[in-house]
């Protein structure tokens, strides 16, 4: 082992499970986090869709979108918190059980807003319940995504983690499709008058079904045996956090950096493009929709090659390259969608999930690499969601009244200096790739 990767655990022989367990471990990850995330970009298109009426119907037509925009963002302050009130349990009881809980509570906050009424039945009530409960959300995705991660990496081989890895962030991707057909389908058996009154509560229900899925598929999970070696030879850290940011504060730094860039174009793509598209262009909801499903099949498959090309040049070389097409594509990004047609809007999204793929391929092997195994499940999810809220919450949020005032090319030249920083920091990043945890 080089003395650069000292700081890091290794064992002398390492625990990989059989290619059958890995199968089986690997279908529990992807299933878990389709659910969950189904769960999340459900809320999200709808809040793009009809949020903005449902709910904030007094407000004028770029405040309601703000407000509505408001209610995705308050999942990315929820999710840190999340991330260390289960990163903690998950250190100190086991990836299983937070899994587990993490996902019941994503569902029924779910349901939950699918039965929820609206302003017009219940005032102002309906949107703080409706921020209640994306912050039950928020709390459950930051617990969610560092425990599938760890789940998968501390079972897979050295040799292959990027690939296996990659697992949680390719049922992030399917949950995009099947978020948009599920959406495309309702959308499609009504008007869309009737889709704005009752029809987008269906999605919401239908994760009822999903939970049960999910709790079957989590409720036969083992733990790794990599946590297991862990509580066995040193018991657990009594404030795992504390730890975290006390080893490894740069590692916590740099790797949230990294992946910035890669949520700010996720969720500019899935709030303000599509809220973009269907009320300034006037697409049609089938339009928006169909765009989001191919969207969602491109990411799989960009994911899909980028974790393998990062198990062959590594994690590093990976993430220059998203971050550097980042930084060009966010300056043509805006006045491309601004110029008014579908194969514009089109491009916008297709190639905002392409680049994004690009950075969800290898960051769940990235990070899980990067801390040591007794807080690793805290820092990989606080690590993972400061990006998410930085890179996904504020730019969706800024973009309609800064742009508005201010023109796109203002707006994506500030994008552009943030992300080429962003491509900067990956060069004080130290390489990972087939490190033993």
């Amino acid at each position: 082992m080089q003395a650069r990767q000292s700081a890091l655990p290794v064992y002398a022989t390492e625990t990989v499970a059989p290619t059958r367990d890995m199968k089986k471990i690997g279908s529990a990850g992807f299933l878990g986090t389709l659910i969950e995330y189904y769960d999340l970009h459900i809320f999200t298109a709808a809040a793009a869709l009809v949020f903005s009426h449902v709910f904030f119907p007094g407000l004028d037509k770029v405040m309601a979108a703000m407000a509505s925009f408001a209610t995705v963002g308050v999942v990315f302050v929820a999710r840190p918190l999340g991330s260390i009130i289960f990163g903690h349990f998950g250190d100190r009881l086991g990836r299983k059980k937070t899994l587990v809980v993490t996902l019941l509570m994503m569902g029924l906050s779910t349901v939950a807003v699918g039965l929820l009424p609206t302003s017009d039945q219940i005032g102002i009530a309906a949107p703080l319940l409706l921020i209640l409960l994306r912050v039950i959300q928020g709390l459950a995705a930051g617990g969610e995504y560092a425990g599938a991660s760890l789940l998968i990496a501390e079972n897979a081989p050295n040799h292959k983690r990027g690939a296996w890895s990659c697992l949680p962030n390719l049922g992030g991707a399917l949950s995009h499709s099947l978020a948009g057909v599920t959406m495309l389908a309702v959308t499609f058996s009504m008007s869309q008058e009737a889709f704005r009154d009752w029809g987008w509560r269906v999605p919401f229900l239908f994760s009822s079904f999903l939970l049960a899925v999910g709790l079957y598929v989590r409720m036969r999970m083992d733990e790794t045996p990599v946590f297991k070696e862990q509580i066995q030879q040193h018991g657990a850290l009594k404030m795992p956090l504390f730890e975290a940011l006390k080893n490894q504060p740069r590692n916590l730094l740099v790797g949230a950096t990294m992946v910035m860039p890669a949520f700010t174009l996720l969720y500019l793509t899935a709030t303000y493009i599509t809220h973009y598209g269907v009320n300034e262009l006037k697409l049609g909801y089938t339009q928006v929709l169909g765009v989001t499903i191919l969207s969602g099949i491109i990411f799989f498959f960009t994911i899909l090659l980028s974790s393998r090309l990062s198990d062959r040049i590594g994690r590093k070389p990976v993430f220059m390259i998203s971050n550097a097409l980042a930084t060009v594509w966010v300056l043509a990004l805006f006045p491309i969608l601004y110029a008014g047609s579908l194969m514009n809007f089109f491009a916008s999204v297709i190639i905002s999930m392409v680049i994004t793929g690009l950075t969800f391929g290898p960051i769940g092997a990235f990070m899980s690499e990067l801390f040591q195994t007794r807080y690793r499940y805290t820092a990989v999810g606080l690590c993972y969601n400061l990006a998410g809220i930085v890179g996904g919450a504020l730019p969706p949020l800024l973009a309609g009244p800064i742009m508005a005032k201010y023109g796109t090319m203002p707006f994506g030249a500030t994008l552009a200096f943030i992300f080429f920083l962003c491509f900067c920091c990956c060069f004080a990043a130290k390489e990972t790739n087939k490190q033993a945890l």
